[in-house]
């Protein structure tokens, strides 16, 4: 056997397919690290993978902001006009309530009649010109202080009764040349109690005359008067026939009209013209029906929703009512709202049950029959009811 080839001298001599084999066993394989055996490392996360439909180039839809709430809706724009016009209603309340004339004309003394049924209002127009130029007075045809003898007097002098129940309010006058006893000052005129004592010494003579126990007070002047009526624009009245009073030579022609704050005035106080022939019982009698009037109309949408109507009203009412230090103006509204079904029927109105035209004695059957009525909030008798 031959031993040569590769080395010489004849040696052993593999077979070729063989060498290579060897060779190859002894070379590392692609990829295949020499030494110990690590574990090959993990890819670092990168972004998801990108959908087929969607090329990586293609700009990434942004996520939307969130959607910011609405600071002022209209909800809460109208809530908080609701809640501006409620704090401004409740302000011109206060100042109002605040700013009216304050007396104290109801006292309590020995004698004083009981609390009956109802709510009994005491309403007078005095003819007080505080407060009025000289320039007013003429235009007004008040007279002057002196010409009117001095102090103050009462041209009105009314009972409001309220029922409790549902029998009608009665709209009561008592003509002011009646004869009745004044407490501490013998008998005299009743108008005079108010010249002599105030609205204290009135209460207290209606009261003693009357056997009603009167609950509220309101008193309102003639410049006071005046400038109601031209706050809501003067009052619808119609008059039958033309009126000239005499002495204060004030004229109201006939007809359906708008009485202005002078001419209301002279209505209300007219009794020497030949349209009044009763005197002071025509005169009574025309006072309420204007007070009906005026009651209505400021109980009007026409007044209440018309800022050149109410907010002249409001700004002259403190100035022109003077009430009882106990009341406020919510028992004023209720006289007023009660006041306005006079023009209707919805409200009895009547004079005191005289016994002739001078209006000076009261009937004293029928007087008593009347305040029973009153009393007890019972319909008055027809034979009590006189216009």
């Amino acid at each position: 056997m031959t031993y040569g080839g590769d080395y010489g001298g004849g040696g052993y001599s593999r077979p070729r397919g063989q060498r290579q084999h060897q060779r190859a066993q002894m070379l590392p394989l692609p990829g295949r690290e020499q030494g110990p055996t690590r574990a090959m490392p993990r890819r670092p996360a990168g972004p998801p993978p990108v959908p087929p439909e969607q090329s990586a180039f293609d700009e990434q839809p942004r996520p939307r902001p969130p959607r910011r709430k609405r600071r002022f809706g209209p909800g809460k724009i109208l809530l908080t006009l609701v809640v501006l016009f409620v704090v401004f209603l409740a302000g011109v309340w206060i100042y109002l309530d605040s700013s009216i004339n304050r007396v104290n004309a109801l006292a309590d003394y020995s004698g004083r009649p009981a609390a009956a049924s109802g709510t009994n209002w005491l309403v007078v127009g005095s003819d007080s010109r505080d407060g009025l130029t000289q320039q007013q007075e003429q235009q007004l045809s008040t007279g002057d202080t002196a010409a009117a003898g001095g102090g103050s007097r009462t041209d009105t002098i009314m009972i409001a009764h309220l029922p409790d129940n549902s029998t009608k309010p009665t709209l009561l006058s008592l003509p002011r040349d009646s004869e009745v006893a004044i407490p501490g000052h013998g008998t005299s005129k009743i108008n005079a109690a108010f010249s002599i004592g105030g609205p204290q010494l009135l209460v207290k003579t209606v009261e003693q005359a009357t056997g009603l126990r009167i609950d509220h007070y309101a008193e309102i002047g003639f410049g006071g008067f005046a400038n109601i009526v031209d706050a809501i624009g003067g009052v619808d009245m119609c008059v039958p026939t033309e009126m000239h009073d005499t002495y204060t030579n004030v004229t109201i022609p006939a007809g359906c009209q708008t009485l202005d704050g002078a001419h209301a005035l002279g209505f209300v106080r007219m009794r020497h013209s030949s349209a009044t022939p009763r005197s002071d019982l025509d005169r009574v009698e025309n006072q309420r029906k204007f007070i009906g009037a005026l009651a209505s109309q400021i109980a009007t949408p026409g007044t209440l929703l018309n800022p050149f109507h109410l907010f002249p009203l409001l700004a002259s009412a403190p100035d022109a009512l003077t009430m009882d230090s106990g009341d406020h103006l919510q028992n004023l509204l209720g006289l007023a709202w009660a006041m306005r079904g006079i023009s209707d029927g919805g409200v009895v109105t009547t004079t005191m049950p005289v016994t002739s035209s001078s209006a000076e004695h009261w009937d004293k059957t029928k007087s008593k029959q009347l305040f029973d009525a009153l009393r007890g909030d019972t319909p008055l008798p027809d034979s009590v009811i006189s216009n």
